[in-house]
């Protein structure tokens, strides 16, 4: 070890003596709401993770010991501690991440020389491919509207936009009335990370959310409410609402198992894949960080011809 090495590994371990573990823990949070733009959810479950690991190492070393003394072996047993405490292999995989990400984050900062976790390796986690509706079906329930009625106008437009568009309920939900451009039929959304998205909606949501805007000022709200979608009292609809709103329709329409928001954005990718849709541009109006992201719809695309296969040809 030369001596400029010798002398980097002396500050980052005077660093780390001199501050806790949960203090640093802190301090990655902050960086992971501030700089990474994480959600709420995500925040809170790192959180969560990282609580976790210190009863691990409360646990397995009798008191948590100073961060650069943890080594790789150290840490590989925390997945085995997880799997004991009869976890799934989806929140062992999400609670591994979150270390992972942590000890990143002390070496990208300087606080360790070293990333111990570096080769720490998550569970792998069988995908379940997406529920979705028939294109019936959304049919169906879509004609199933009331559109004179304020309140069947509001959840009607709720509903196409989450269809035609693709968003997460959270984006929809975020949106303001003068966010919707009408005369070139799209919508900027920020998706996960705060980032920007452009996705353009179907003629039938359009008409949707004209006859929801125009009924919009029979809601009881406030001279300047700005949300697009209001309750019944007239502020912003909260994501409890529309989940209730959503599978109350949904329940006479689909024998789908999974009757939530997220239905209709797989049914709005997998319907796009189904009519020779490029992946590419599903993923972009999805906004997924990666292609890999939106394969899963590929594969309910190809169980579909599958089954069909199987019903219909003779020698099946």
């Amino acid at each position: 070890m030369t001596n400029l090495e010798h002398n980097h590994k002396f500050i980052r371990v005077k660093l780390t003596k001199n501050m806790l573990i949960t203090d640093i823990i802190d301090k990655f949070l902050l960086y992971c709401r501030t700089e990474k733009n994480f959600s709420v959810n995500t925040i809170t479950a790192y959180s969560i993770a990282m609580a976790d690991f210190c009863i691990f190492l409360k646990a397995e070393y009798e008191g948590i010991p100073e961060l650069e003394e943890l080594e790789t072996d150290d840490i590989r047993i925390f997945p085995g501690w997880l799997h004991d405490k009869l976890l799934t292999k989806r929140t062992i995989k999400l609670k591994v991440s979150a270390v992972k990400s942590f000890f990143k984050y002390c070496y990208k900062k300087n606080i360790l020389i070293t990333n111990p976790a570096a080769l720490l390796t998550t569970p792998k986690v069988d995908k379940k491919l997406p529920s979705f509706l028939l294109q019936s079906e959304v049919k169906n329930m879509l004609d199933s509207f009331q559109k004179e009625d304020h309140v069947q106008a509001r959840d009607l437009a709720l509903i196409e936009l989450l269809y035609s568009s693709g968003l997460r309920i959270s984006e929809a939900l975020n949106l303001n009335v003068r966010e919707i451009n009408f005369s070139q039929k799209y919508v900027k959304v920020f998706g996960k990370g705060r980032k920007e998205r452009v996705v353009p909606i179907g003629s039938n949501a359009l008409e949707a959310l004209n006859n929801y805007i125009c009924k919009r000022s029979l809601f009881p709200m406030k001279p300047n409410e700005d949300a697009l979608f209001l309750s019944t009292r007239g502020t912003r609809m909260n994501t409890v609402n529309a989940f209730r709103i959503i599978k109350k329709n949904m329940l006479n329409f689909t024998e789908a198992k999974q009757k939530s928001p997220h239905v209709l954005r797989h049914s709005f990718a997998t319907h796009l894949l189904d009519r020779g849709a490029d992946i590419q541009s599903v993923s972009e109006m999805l906004g997924h960080a990666s292609l890999s992201t939106t394969q899963v719809y590929t594969h309910v695309s190809v169980e579909r011809l599958k089954d069909a296969y199987k019903k219909a040809h003779p020698k099946a």
